[in-house]
């Protein structure tokens, strides 16, 4: 298993290149009305999910005209916030139409990032963007947990076995219990926790992004048709109003 320390992430983490700055971007786009490609018999593209090969979710038609990826860390602050104002209106209009599909890849940004993403894929394709959403909820609490450890703690969790480090920490942070809530058994969670060969498995997800994808600064990042996006400098209000106008350009 691939070395993780497990140090505790800082409050502002990295995101879209210059998303600090702030210029004179639109902060919305006018209605736009799609044609619709019918959806399998009895549901809708939200309801298609699978696992990609390169390691992600997706989510939709796979075979719509635009093919988005989102490079995303679950510790990732403004990662939350285009999950809160983009996503509602990328799954509603872009995704349910059929003509764009969404892929979920993850990014490991600091240790924590590990044994949350171990959590909201242990239940397989078809629970991971319900659950991987309901932590980007969640996350200023259970971050709050992770920044709040003492040194000595992260030492000892630090220097436990691999097999053992990343459940110890789940415990410590509370996604047993946050998991079975949603309805992961606790053992369930527990031997995703303990999972080394998915823990080397993110990691290796992680550099195959930035192996990918030479240009690629931080979390978020996004993906269209096999390219990597330049939203240019944008605020976190910005993200998505500039995602959307690539989308409706590749469409």
């Amino acid at each position: 298993m691939k070395a993780i320390k497990l140090l505790a992430c800082a409050a502002a983490l990295t995101a879209v290149a210059g998303c600090n700055k702030t210029q004179d971007n639109a902060t919305s786009n006018p209605p736009i009305k799609l044609e619709q490609i019918k959806p399998p018999a009895g549901g809708d593209w939200t309801e298609v999910v699978s696992a990609t090969p390169a390691g992600g979710f997706l989510m939709g038609n796979p075979n719509a005209k635009v093919k988005l990826i989102e490079i995303g860390a679950l510790t990732c602050p403004h990662c939350r916030a285009f999950d809160e104002k983009g996503v509602p209106s990328l799954v509603d209009t872009y995704v349910k139409s059929g003509q764009v599909s969404w892929e979920f890849r993850p990014y490991i940004l600091h240790a924590p990032d590990v044994p949350a993403n171990l959590i909201v894929r242990c239940n397989g394709a078809g629970r991971f963007f319900p659950l991987m959403r309901a932590m980007y909820k969640d996350q200023d609490v259970w971050m709050d947990k992770v920044l709040k450890l003492p040194g000595d703690q992260l030492k000892a969790l630090q220097d436990l076995p691999p097999n053992r480090q990343f459940l110890e920490y789940g415990k410590v942070v509370g996604f047993l219990d946050w998991g079975a809530l949603r309805g992961i058994p606790q053992a369930k969670s527990a031997a995703c926790l303990t999972n080394t060969g998915e823990v080397d498995h993110l990691v290796q997800i992680s550099a195959d992004v930035q192996s990918q994808y030479p240009e690629f600064k931080g979390t978020p990042a996004f993906v269209i048709n096999g390219a990597l996006v330049d939203l240019g400098p944008v605020t976190e209000d910005q993200v998505w109003p500039a995602l959307e106008r690539k989308i409706r350009e590749a469409l």
